[in-house]
């Protein structure tokens, strides 16, 4: 990808690609894969960004995480509830089937932003290689 056609930093953090260079995968399987849902690469298969750089540094995606999930938790009982008229039973079965099929993306959006906060893009990264 040359400096001209630059990855946008929201479509780069969606498609869940280096920090750095914005082109090389995280993961080694897609977004909504159950086969390997955790495994992410130890560098980036483009520009050897490490992926890794310090012992627990993913500790902070927890939190990411967690804020995530709680406030679609939330947003979703209310929006089936309120104007979908569901009860909240209901509500609840449809959020924990939603939740199931989500689990594996918001484990990954939320390291893609943790990493994204933390490495910054550099558009030289791919030269020479």
């Amino acid at each position: 990808m040359s400096d001209s056609k630059k990855a946008s930093l929201m479509a780069s953090m969606l498609d869940m690609k280096c920090p750095r260079c914005r082109e090389g995968e995280m993961f080694e399987t897609g977004s909504f894969s159950f086969k390997k849902p955790f495994d992410m690469h130890l560098n980036c298969p483009k520009c050897g960004q490490n992926y890794f750089p310090t012992p627990g540094f993913y500790y902070g995606a927890m939190f990411i995480s967690y804020i995530m999930t709680g406030w679609f938790s939330v947003l979703l009982m209310l929006g089936l509830h309120w104007w979908a008229g569901l009860s909240f039973d209901t509500a609840f079965m449809v959020l924990l089937l939603v939740i199931a099929v989500l689990f594996v993306w918001f484990f990954r959006i939320a390291r893609v932003l943790w990493i994204y906060f933390n490495i910054k893009y550099d558009p030289t990264a791919l030269r020479g290689k």
